[in-house]
């Protein structure tokens, strides 16, 4: 089974980001360059068909346009370029005696014609450097990432070999101390190192790609365990417990990490002299906690997102994954200062 690390996870994702926000910058860019050159020759086509029209007062030899007589009026120039609705046109004098102008016209259509034809021609260029922008993107990306790509491959071995070489020290050291006798420096000493184990196993879970196995356990024993645990380091929380004795079928040990990472997580982002409420109605299984609030609670679940300068900011995206795995679905309530976590057990679970 193929090991699903998440620094290589990582690497991909900055690898996306630093392409798409440098592709973002370029395609900006290259829209601002357009976007004016489009203005331009705009102009140069509206002072183009100007000039030719004022050639075409000379020696009408033009079959583009058109001419009519118009009385003369103060509003208007002479040798100007207007714009109306059906037509473009410049005013020109008959003669010096007369009081009537000449109004040279080209279609406005034509001209909507003539500004098309220039819109493809920039769209066509536009199209052509986006893709060499992708390209220069991509190479420069995959050329400003490859220094970090050696470095992410080679924690990733550093990780990968902690993470083998604590398993034997920290359960040679639980093993010892349950055999020694219990007093108040004993029980630290095992409440620090359960803390590792937990952590150890987190890791675990979360750098390899496990397949849980199905078995049946009593959910009221979990939660106990966990609670446990956890009531030990945070005494000074308001624990409610109200779990019956129900017996479910799924994976004791993905269960116990989302339990555990819940409640790490409701401990840790607690008030002074809060409270801590977990209940199981039916099928539903929620967890909630005094709080001082949720800025983002919409990526608290996201890979390494934390709001505090505590923990590595995996714990609930490993509750995430774990969920997915098991079929559980999760919610997230945060009603002024009380968050509530809900489990939904799927019903072929056979919860009894």
């Amino acid at each position: 089974m193929c090991e699903e690390w998440v620094i290589r996870l990582s690497e991909k994702e900055s690898l996306i980001k630093g392409f798409s926000l440098f592709l973002v910058v370029i395609e900006l860019f290259l829209a601002f360059i357009f976007y004016n050159y489009y203005k331009l020759e705009e102009e140069h086509l509206s002072e183009h068909l100007f000039l030719e029209m004022k050639n075409y007062s000379f020696f009408f030899d033009d079959k583009r346009f058109d001419i009519d007589i118009v009385p003369k009026t103060e509003a208007h120039r002479l040798y100007e370029l207007y714009f109306e609705k059906e037509n473009l046109y410049i005013l020109t004098p008959l003669a010096e005696e007369q009081e009537d102008l000449l109004k040279i016209f080209y279609p406005i259509s034509e001209y909507h014609k003539l500004l098309n034809e220039i819109k493809k021609t920039i769209i066509w260029q536009f199209i052509w450097l986006t893709v060499v922008a992708i390209i220069i993107s991509l190479l420069f990306a995959l050329y400003a990432l490859h220094p970090l790509r050696n470095a992410l491959l080679l924690l990733e071995e550093f990780i990968k070999d902690i993470i083998h070489d604590l398993n034997t020290p920290i359960t040679s050291i639980l093993i010892n101390l349950k055999m020694m006798e219990k007093n108040e420096e004993v029980e630290s000493i095992a409440q620090s190192a359960n803390a590792i184990s937990m952590l150890h196993k987190n890791l675990d879970v979360y750098l390899k790609e496990n397949v849980f196995e199905q078995e049946q356990f009593s959910i009221q024993e979990a939660v106990n365990e966990q609670v446990q645990f956890f009531n030990t380091l945070y005494d000074y929380l308001n624990w409610q417990v109200e779990v019956e004795n129900q017996i479910i079928t799924s994976n004791k040990n993905a269960l116990s990490r989302i339990l555990y990472n819940l409640l790490s997580n409701a401990c840790k982002y607690n008030t002074s002299n809060g409270f801590i409420k977990i209940k199981m109605q039916g099928n539903r299984l929620s967890i909630s906690n005094s709080s001082y609030g949720i800025k983002k609670p919409e990526k608290v679940f996201d890979r390494f997102y934390k709001e505090g300068d505590r923990g590595l900011g995996i714990g609930l995206h490993i509750v995430e994954k774990l969920c997915v795995e098991l079929g559980i679905e999760k919610s997230l309530e945060v009603e002024e200062e009380v968050v509530t976590v809900s489990l939904l057990f799927p019903y072929n679970l056979d919860l009894i």
